[in-house]
């Protein structure tokens, strides 16, 4: 399958799947059914909506890169690495959420939430990287540069994660320009750890703490925050560009 085919396939597919989804909820809350997270018809639309970019990610990978199920799977489990690449990702999540230090709040009612909230956003969150960072992302920096093929992926995650709004009955609920900035951002930590450590498990692993950082810790100072946001993308694009380069160094040497 020729590179261009594949990632047309993942989008034709992840964005196809949803959006017919959507139009499945849109018809059935016409005719006076409660479709979101406390019925079963929602349950069932999230899930499938929800699955769609993972699903897609797994057919084109297995389909482009003659990857196997079990090679992927063993991929999205790979836990045992490097304390460098944990650290890593520690530092992007204190560089996102340190502006709550700044008058924000915790919102934890019980000692447990944060590890339900975890295992929670895996399934409905964190597997989305098989397909935006395992697939799409790398795939489109077989032929474009990292910052281009990152803003691209942002404005597909993007345009993915409305229409999953719209199936859970939250799309009212978001206010879209911190949303988006909060996304972009998302997109340069979650690459730049794949580019680093070509882990999946830690996209995953990451892609579930931000949700529940993001539910947990809120407010905090709106400046303090936007300049570790701006911080963020360009330690994000310096690790890229010095992983890139030692790769390009070593081929060469």
């Amino acid at each position: 399958m020729k590179r261009s085919e594949a990632l047309l396939l993942y989008l034709i597919g992840t964005i196809g799947q949803i959006t017919i989804v959507c139009i499945a909820v849109y018809l059935l809350r016409r005719s006076g059914m409660t479709v979101d997270y406390t019925s079963l018809p929602g349950l069932a639309a999230i899930a499938v909506g929800g699955i769609s970019s993972a699903l897609w990610g797994l057919i084109t990978s297995i389909r482009y890169r003659r990857s196997t199920f079990k090679t992927i799977l063993l991929d999205l489990f790979r836990i045992k690495q490097s304390y460098r690449n944990y650290l890593l990702m520690i530092l992007f999540l204190i560089l996102d959420f340190i502006p709550v230090a700044f008058g924000g709040r915790i919102a934890v009612s019980a000692w447990y939430l944060p590890i339900l909230m975890f295992f929670k956003h895996i399934a409905f969150g964190g597997i989305e990287e098989i397909g935006w960072r395992y697939f799409f992302q790398p795939v489109l920096e077989e032929r474009i540069n990292y910052v281009l093929a990152t803003i691209i992926t942002f404005l597909a995650w993007g345009i993915w994660h409305f229409l999953y709004f719209f199936i859970e009955g939250t799309i009212c609920d978001i206010d879209v320009l911190p949303f988006l900035i909060g996304l972009l951002t998302n997109c340069f930590i979650l690459s730049a750890l794949y580019t680093k450590t070509k882990n999946l498990w830690l996209c995953v692993m990451t892609h579930s703490l931000i949700n529940v950082c993001s539910q947990l810790l809120t407010d905090g100072n709106t400046y303090v925050s936007y300049v570790c946001k701006v911080l963020i993308v360009a330690v994000a694009i310096v690790i890229v560009f010095c992983d890139k380069k030692n790769t390009m160094d070593e081929t060469t040497g």
